[in-house]
């Protein structure tokens, strides 16, 4: 195994393979295979984002993958800023066809036609929509399996407001909702606003869910838009307020992509492999039999399943003949394995379990009898820990430099002062080569610019992936 810290990039390349969580060997570049512990791994956090927000009033939807190039176009901005990405279908069978269909590289354009049919009045606002596809970009830098994909598997939440107050509000919302996905996934952020210039193309402003991981590059896990009336007024959706006069809904969106995954696997692993956490390890319990004399210990490891399991828990035996019990350990170790069942004879005369926290190794003995609390805790021990290390990790490379000149030798998200002038930000750029994240939305400090010494406030800049 590449090591991790030396050669971050290889070791995500090397591990996300290993560990089967996808086969990039498909024939199409920037497209990838998910395998089924892949696959898996992106259904459970699939399954966190639909329990959030399912449980702020939102509603799964399903739109058309096609969308023509009039539906794109009607927002000059937004498909500016996304013509050279865009996958065009210009032929059906042998016949070209009357008009040509872009497989959508984001979704406005495929259901806000539709929002102007279904809004009508107050009464049917708010509308919270989301769905979980895959868009399509064509991306014309190196890819990367969940960081940087052709083909992209994206949650993206829609909603339209009575006024721009209540789509505000939303905003909000949605923080609140990404803070609960990220504590589930132990992964710590901080929220800067973008700059003007790399704003979601068509949006009044854009804020970005960013962390620093272990190599010192920032990682955008997420990102909010607040839209105001600017589709709205292109997609012609409006409604009758109480007094029936007519006028737009104010809109906002929310955005997620596989990128959660490299999060996680780049955040949480090590050079034996992945550290996954509990709340989405496709396997949360393995089970290694060590064969001896005990001739109960097949019957033995078969009732101790069948007992995790029926504490709502992912288990797996591991009862390959072929391989020996270190090599298992080694194997779901690197597959990132929160916990490591340990049963030999000594296990099963005393009617116990060894347990081993993938992230500390340290052994624990526990009376089978006591599993249901044991466990429980284990779990939450662990939840604890990754959220805590995570937190540790992001302070340690969040850097304070007063000028370009420690900027230029300092690793991590590096904050400084910034006046907000794009000159300012191109001339930081170029001589630290970190980009521009923006203004943290929490911090108002006050100074001047690095640059040109005009009044600033403290944003951030850094290496991304």
């Amino acid at each position: 195994m590449i090591n991790k810290k030396s050669s971050g990039g290889e070791w995500y390349n090397e591990i996300i393979e290993a560990a089967s969580l996808v086969d990039k060997r498909y024939p199409v570049k920037g497209m990838n295979v998910l395998p089924p512990y892949g696959f898996k791994l992106v259904s459970l956090v699939d399954g966190i984002v639909r329990q959030e927000v399912n449980s702020y009033g939102f509603q799964e939807s399903m739109f058309p993958l096609l969308i023509s190039r009039d539906q794109l176009s009607v927002e000059f901005e937004h498909v500016k800023g996304f013509e050279g990405q865009v996958f065009w279908v210009t032929r059906g069978g042998m016949d070209p066809l009357e008009v040509d269909l872009a497989l959508r590289p984001t979704s406005e354009a495929a259901m806000y036609p539709m929002f102007s049919l279904w809004i009508r009045a107050h009464t049917d606002l708010p509308l919270k929509l989301f769905q979980i596809v895959t868009t399509y970009r064509y991306e014309t830098k190196h890819t990367r399996a969940f960081i940087r994909d052709r083909e992209i598997h994206f949650f993206e939440a829609h909603t339209a407001h009575v006024d721009i107050d209540d789509s505000e509000r939303q905003m909000a919302e949605y923080m609140k909702i990404m803070k609960n996905i990220t504590q589930k996934l132990c992964l710590p952020y901080v929220i800067n606003r973008r700059p003007e210039w790399d704003k979601f193309p068509g949006s009044q402003y854009s804020l970005a869910f960013d962390l620093i991981l272990p190599s010192g590059r920032s990682l955008q896990i997420g990102t909010i838009h607040q839209y105001g009336e600017n589709f709205a007024r292109n997609y012609d959706i409006q409604y009758s307020d109480p007094a029936g006069e007519r006028k737009f809904v104010s809109q906002t969106t929310y955005g997620m992509s596989g990128r959660l995954v490299a999060a996680i696997v780049f955040m949480h692993g090590d050079d034996k492999g992945l550290i996954l956490p509990p709340a989405v390890a496709p396997v949360q319990f393995i089970i290694v039999p060590i064969p001896g004399e005990n001739k109960n210990l097949d019957a033995y490891c078969i009732k101790l399943k069948d007992q995790v399991n029926s504490l709502g828990y992912r288990v797996h035996l591991d009862n390959r003949e072929s391989y020996t019990p270190g090599f298992k350990y080694n194997d779901w170790e690197m597959r990132g394995v929160p916990f490591r069942i340990e049963v030999g004879a000594r296990e099963a005369e005393g009617n116990f379990i060894t347990l081993v926290p993938r992230n500390t190794g340290k052994r624990k003995k526990v009376n089978a009898n006591d599993l249901k609390d044991e466990l429980a805790n284990a779990i939450s021990k662990m939840q604890a820990d990754l959220l805590s290390s995570a937190q540790k990790t992001m302070s340690e490379l969040t850097v304070q430099v007063s000028d370009l000149k420690n900027a230029k030798t300092s690793t991590g998200m590096i904050r400084l002062m910034w006046c907000g002038r794009k000159e300012c930000a191109d001339k930081i750029e170029e001589e630290t080569e970190l980009s521009c994240l923006g203004y943290p939305q929490d911090d108002h400090g006050e100074g001047k610019c690095v640059v040109c010494s005009l009044p600033a406030k403290p944003a951030y800049f850094s290496r991304t992936y």
